[in-house]
């Protein structure tokens, strides 16, 4: 057995049915003849993007694998690791690299040089006889400690080396760590003495699939819940609890419980300081619990850390809480009215942009009526980076754990797109949409016609206003001479022309209809595109 025939062995014993890929790279042969469906994108950045979202919406049980070519194959697929290793996703990326004579050699893209500081492990495979010790290593690192992607480095000259012939691939295990019981014991003193506690939920949650012991934390002492927007989806965005989720956007509860809370636990979260994170009030009593020790007072300082899976660390914590009083949860009895209260309010607010019904449409209209519309128990849904993240993310209810892929550090142009795709072939029987923009398609846009080719119904939801109108409070020298924001385009056409559903929408009274015919299109097989010319809303939500 060769190294790219023992590499797609190894694929197939870890439970890898899909490669994501964009020629020209050996390993594509390899898995198709092992029955591992291969999908060819247009661009590198959209390939890795769906194996992002592969792996997120199986929580790591199923990896998503990208291969590439050697040289420029390698370095257009940079950005879209570096966007994983900023969201803490686990997924396989295997360039071919330069024969081993040259991979050293100015100006030649060393993919293991380049790539060893936005991947959680890089290693090149230079000889034969090493490829089951590296693919021990890199399977065991993708689905143990902290999520991130692994390269492997496959240089030309090497692929047809021999294997040793009697190698039996084992697969990998995850194995779990859990806080100590004295750390346990402090932060559950802490937490059930706290008078206004907030829990701030992370992805970590949906990695351990801690959702069911998130819920029952909150509910047994009466403390509410937002999230990152990574976490979001986590606890139930319709449960009494819930403040909603915090991102650059946010409802008003978010910011108003935090500012007003005496206690902060972090489970399952980072705590990293983001242009697109809410941010953590300065003078309150944090608990960190995180799986990542490196994590810890980082960038908020924490009086109590816990390190260790969210999930046994919810469990632990919920168990040790029990020792202690629940008086202070019993005097929160009103927390669920003042939240609804609150939040009546501030929708109240928002009101006029989420019912408009002038032409231009107001985005927030569109996202309004897709929230209403869609069963929320059969939907998973993103955005992209600027205007749609911020329109989307305060007034999309997620109710279902995994119903929603958010991100919010790097911050790539085009990146729903793919995280779409990739969440179709993980849930085929949901309706998977992403929202995007103008500026965004410009960066992905031909990759809808993999969306046609390769048969991955989604929604595209497109809010056209022929700008970057994000960017024009920042852009407003020279107005008349100089219109860096304006770009134009009949993105409708476009996805038509590539033999998918599309639509151009410019009455608010075809919103609706125009849903359900996009949606009707995904349920027939086919990519849908509706594109709604909006105006240049540029007002969000950050009281």
């Amino acid at each position: 057995m060769n190294v790219v025939d023992a590499i797609a062995h190894t694929m197939k014993a870890e439970g890898v049915d899909i490669l994501f890929a964009y020629p020209v790279n050996p390993l594509i042969e390899a898995a198709a003849k092992l029955d591992i469906r291969t999908v060819i994108v247009r661009q590198e950045r959209i390939g890795l993007h769906m194996a992002d979202a592969y792996s997120r919406l199986s929580s790591g049980d199923k990896i998503g694998v990208f291969c590439m070519q050697h040289g420029p194959g390698a370095e257009n697929a940079f950005g879209g690791v570096a966007q994983a290793y900023s969201e803490s996703v686990p997924l396989l990326v295997i360039p071919a690299g330069y024969p081993r004579r040259l991979a050293h050699y100015y100006p030649n893209f060393n993919s293991t040089m380049n790539m060893q500081h936005i991947t959680k492990w890089a290693e090149p495979i230079t000889m034969g006889k090493a490829v089951p010790e590296i693919m021990r290593r890199a399977f065991f690192q993708l689905r143990n400690g902290r999520p991130g992607p692994v390269m492997i480095e496959v240089p030309l000259d090497v692929m047809n080396e021999e294997v040793p012939d009697n190698w039996q691939y084992v697969p990998s295990f995850s194995a779990k760590t859990a806080p100590a019981p004295s750390d346990l014991e402090a932060a559950a003193k802490v937490l059930a003495q706290a008078q206004n506690p907030v829990i701030y939920a992370g992805q970590g949650v949906h990695y351990a699939k801690a959702w069911n012991e998130l819920k029952a934390l909150a509910e047994a002492w009466n403390i509410p819940v937002t999230t990152s927007i990574e976490g979001k989806s986590a606890f139930p965005e319709n449960h009494p609890l819930s403040l909603g989720s915090g991102g650059r956007a946010n409802p008003r509860p978010v910011k108003q419980f935090l500012q007003e809370a005496d206690v902060i636990l972090g489970i399952g979260v980072s705590f990293a300081l983001t242009a697109f994170g809410v941010g953590m009030p300065k003078g309150k009593t944090i608990i960190h619990a995180t799986l990542d020790p490196m994590d810890l007072n980082k960038d908020v300082p924490a009086q109590h850390g816990l390190i260790g899976d969210a999930k046994l660390t919810l469990e632990a914590l919920s168990q040790a809480m029990e020792n202690h009083s629940k008086a202070p949860a019993a005097a929160r009895t009103q927390v669920p009215e003042r939240i609804a209260q609150i939040r009546t309010e501030w929708m109240s607010e928002w009101l006029p942009k989420l019912t408009n019904n002038e032409a231009p449409i107001n985005p927030y209209r569109v996202v309004a009526e897709l929230d209403r519309l869609v069963d929320k128990d059969k939907v998973v849904i993103t955005h992209d980076a600027g205007s749609p993240r911020d329109q989307t993310t305060p007034f999309w209810q997620a109710t279902s754990p995994l119903s929603y892929i958010g991100w919010g550090k790097t911050t790539q142009l085009g990146y729903g797109l793919g995280l779409a795709m990739g969440a179709k072939l993980a849930e085929p029987d949901k309706l998977c949409i992403n929202v995007w923009g103008d500026a965004a398609i410009g960066f992905t846009g031909m990759d809808f016609e993999t969306a046609v080719r390769e048969n991955i119904p989604i929604l595209s939801i497109l809010f056209n206003n022929f700008s970057m109108a994000i960017e024009i409070p920042i852009m407003q020298v020279s107005t008349e001479k100089y219109r860096s924001t304006d770009i134009s385009g009949n993105y409708a056409d476009m996805a038509r022309a590539f033999g998918g559903y599309g639509e151009r929408i410019t009455d608010p009274n075809d919103i609706i209809a125009a849903l359900q015919r996009g949606i009707a299109a995904t349920e027939n097989g086919q990519p849908a595109l509706l594109e709604f010319i909006t105006d240049k809303e540029i007002t969000i939500s950050n009281e």
